[in-house]
């Protein structure tokens, strides 16, 4: 009997511990999600021109201590200039209401039914072979 109750009870503590749904997203979440993920992207840039600036230094230090032992290097490649980001700018997309969004029907009336009666030989006249 207490084997069965323990059993009983770790069961039910076990479906507790359930990974329960998520949540349904606020426009709220949504929009802080938005702006982290453009913080990232933002991020990712930042980085990349940290990276080529540095790249640029060491080619600069590399071509000067080459010319200075006398050796002869190619022409360096024309490259494009690193981009700045500039500083973290986020714009939060402006809500519309749904009538406002263009979801629903347009504001004219229907001059034709959505499907017609024609058979598919009078569609497609010609014949299989």
């Amino acid at each position: 009997m207490k084997k069965t109750v323990i059993a009983c009870g770790l069961a039910l503590a076990a479906s507790a511990f359930a990974k329960l749904p998520a949540p349904p997203d606020t426009p709220e979440a949504k929009a802080k999600a938005a702006e982290a993920a453009a913080r990232t992207a933002w991020s990712g840039k930042v980085e990349a021109y940290k990276l080529c600036e540095s790249q640029d230094k060491v080619a600069a230090k590399y071509r000067a201590d080459a010319a200075a032992a006398g050796k002869q290097l190619a022409p360096p490649p024309s490259l494009p200039p690193c981009a700045d980001p500039g500083p973290f700018a986020f714009t939060p997309q402006e809500q519309k209401p749904l009538e406002a969004s263009g979801a629903h029907s347009p504001p004219g009336n229907a001059s034709s039914p959505p499907s017609n009666n024609q058979p598919a030989a009078a569609i497609n006249p010609t014949p299989k072979q």
